[in-house]
């Protein structure tokens, strides 16, 4: 079968019992990139084969994978950091087994949105995972069509794109909206930085920032709500 199995996405002590395990007993562990990969084995003491699975060979291998793992093979697919699958090229894998009737099954563990949504203090009993945005085509529609939505919305965002992404929220959504960016989740630099749109803006305009980044945005608000806000 295929495990897929989540990994830390910052500090090294979030990971299962039960992921450990299958990436020793697996039979080859898929991974995005095998460097980043082979530090956590490492530091886990896990001695199992590596091969690559990325956004560039994915088309290629998934067909050939999916025979050796019907024909017997346990293989176990990691990212980078999280959960397999969340926007990264695991998806077209996974599909191909179950096209197949190759069985899948996700362990449980870290994804970035998670924490992000609970500890931005933005409503959580609705939201829509939207990853990252389209870079060019298409971008401007995506967000117009957000900006009525009123349920809250997670961002994915890479650190040079993320003042842009935030003007651009900021436009379409209004700069009064409330959001949070949360970085480096898990890490020693940890940083979660809540408030308006406008708020948010100021703080990261003359900041260089690093590492993966995770943007939470509030619905649009209700008329009892802008009510309730002038009163």
């Amino acid at each position: 079968m295929l495990y897929l199995v989540p990994t830390p996405i910052g500090n090294l002590e979030d990971i299962t019992l039960r992921a450990i395990r299958i990436l020793k007993e697996a039979d080859v562990i898929l991974a995005e990139d095998t460097r980043k990969t082979g530090i956590l084995l490492k530091h886990y003491d896990i001695d199992n084969k590596l091969q690559s699975y990325h956004q560039f060979n994915e088309h290629k291998t998934a067909e050939t994978l999916v025979q050796r793992i019907a024909g017997g093979e346990t293989m176990a697919l990691v990212t980078d950091a999280g959960t397999p699958g969340i926007s990264d090229p695991g998806f077209y894998l996974i599909r191909a087994c179950l096209e197949s009737d190759v069985k899948v099954e996700c362990l449980p563990g870290a994804t970035a949105f998670v924490p992000a949504m609970v500890n931005s203090g933005l409503p959580s009993d609705h939201f829509v995972f939207e990853g990252f945005l389209p870079p060019k085509k298409g971008r401007q529609t995506k967000l117009n069509a957000l900006s009525e939505q009123d349920y809250t919305m997670v961002f994915y965002e890479s650190p040079h794109r993320l003042l842009k992404t935030l003007q651009q929220f900021s436009e379409v959504f209004g700069a009064d909206r409330k959001a949070c960016v949360s970085r480096e989740l898990t890490k020693i630099y940890e940083e979660n930085t809540r408030g308006t749109l406008e708020e948010i803006i100021a703080y990261y305009k003359d900041k260089k920032v690093k590492g993966e980044i995770v943007i939470i945005v509030s619905g649009k608000p209700s008329k009892k709500d802008l009510e309730k806000a002038k009163n």
